[in-house]
């Protein structure tokens, strides 16, 4: 036999070799089709794969939930189906078409307030949008109508009309008992990410934050709770699940979430939202003034709500109220500067504002006034707002 065909015998020999190893079993016995050891043959014959353990560690059986979450997931669970998603429309005409379109320009959250389908969210989510779009947690998309707003108090009343089988009103608790450190739970859209839970406590009470008009909104509910932007508009919850305020504002010099956020408190919400629902404003007594800008206060040196002008007729004009007057020719005199109602100091005019918020039509208030360097007071009965 020639060396080659030495040769190649060799590697035929050296092939069956390496195959029969291949289809021999560890456990002696002889078959290609023997089962793995990660794999048990039933009594019928069928291969099926070895217990959990041989392969790889079994998972643990997780303990039963905490009463604290289940607490929480049962909240989310009820509360989450009355918060909203809104996204702010603008109308925006193409350049090279010059076909009007609707462009988002905004979102936020918002929450359903009764079976009529009104949605309460922030003034600053609406402001300045043509249509409004309102989702909600079913993720069905309904058009909405704007029914009134109150930019100083930043809350604003959209309402949709989808069955009332869809619509699950938040119940309202009590801001007037909160405790710094209570537990509270926010729900919202936060950066478009609809249906988020976030957890906290109330950190701070009885804060002052300025509304989008400039105007402060007093008694606000600070918070731990993350909020970002997107939240604004949605509610922030007591743990059962009721409604103690809406989430407005963050303090954060990136404008994301900081460890501080704000909510306005639900007293004013029962407060505003009827009178936007009933008369698209808040319907508020008014004294018959028209006020100057507050930075007159600065020019003249004075402290108050300046009286520009008074409405004839009005409850300031029957109680002899001045405004500015031309005097000798074409000098001007200051007229008189409101310095308090009833005892309640006024500084400017928002604080005037705030000063007859609590008023109604009809009831009469001492007025302190600062005419000619002369402190004054005089009793003025309030007139409705929009006209006697």
């Amino acid at each position: 036999m020639s060396s080659l065909n030495r040769m190649v015998l060799a590697a035929v020999i050296a092939g069956f070799g390496f195959l029969a190893g291949l289809s021999w079993p560890r456990d002696g016995r002889v078959g290609v089709n023997a089962p793995s050891a990660l794999a048990q043959t039933t009594p019928q014959g069928q291969v099926r794969p070895a217990a959990q353990g041989q392969g790889r560690p079994a998972a643990v059986p997780r303990p039963e939930l905490a009463q604290e979450e289940r607490a929480t997931i049962a909240l989310f669970e009820r509360a989450s189906p009355s918060v909203v998603y809104i996204t702010s429309l603008a109308r925006q005409r193409d350049f090279f078409s010059m076909n009007v379109q609707e462009i988002p320009q905004g979102s936020g959250s918002g929450f359903l307030w009764d079976r009529q389908g009104h949605v309460v969210t922030n003034f600053h989510v609406v402001q300045g949008a043509s249509s409004w779009q309102v989702t909600l947690s079913d993720q069905s998309t309904w058009d909405a109508e704007l029914v009134g707003g109150a930019a100083e108090k930043d809350l604003a009343v959209l309402r949709i009309r989808p069955p009332q089988d869809r619509l699950r009103p938040l119940p309202l608790g009590n801001s007037d008992d909160l405790r710094v450190g209570q537990a509270v739970f926010a729900i919202g859209n936060p950066f478009g990410l609809d249906q988020t839970l976030t957890t906290g406590v109330v950190s701070a009470l009885g804060r002052e934050i300025q509304s989008v008009n400039g105007v402060p909104i007093r008694d606000v509910v600070q918070t731990d709770a993350a909020i970002n932007p997107g939240n604004s508009g949605g509610p922030l919850l007591d743990s059962a699940g009721r409604l103690i305020g809406v989430n407005t504002a963050i303090y954060s010099p990136s404008g994301a979430y900081a460890g501080i956020g704000f909510a306005i408190p639900e007293h004013s919400v029962r407060w505003v939202v009827p009178d936007l629902i009933r008369y698209g404003r808040v319907n508020r007594p008014t004294l018959g003034v028209e006020l100057a800008p507050e930075a007159w206060n600065q020019q003249i040196g004075v402290e108050g709500a300046v009286i520009v002008r008074v409405e004839p007729g009005s409850g300031a004009a029957r109680a002899g109220l001045r405004g500015i007057q031309q005097v000798r020719g074409r000098r001007m005199e200051l007229g008189d500067v409101i310095q308090s109602v009833d005892g309640q100091p006024v500084t400017s005019t928002g604080d005037l504002i705030l000063a007859l918020e609590q008023k109604r039509a009809g009831d009469t208030v001492r007025v302190g006034i600062l005419r000619a360097g002369r402190r004054q007071e005089v009793r003025v009965r309030l007139d409705p707002a929009g006209g006697r």
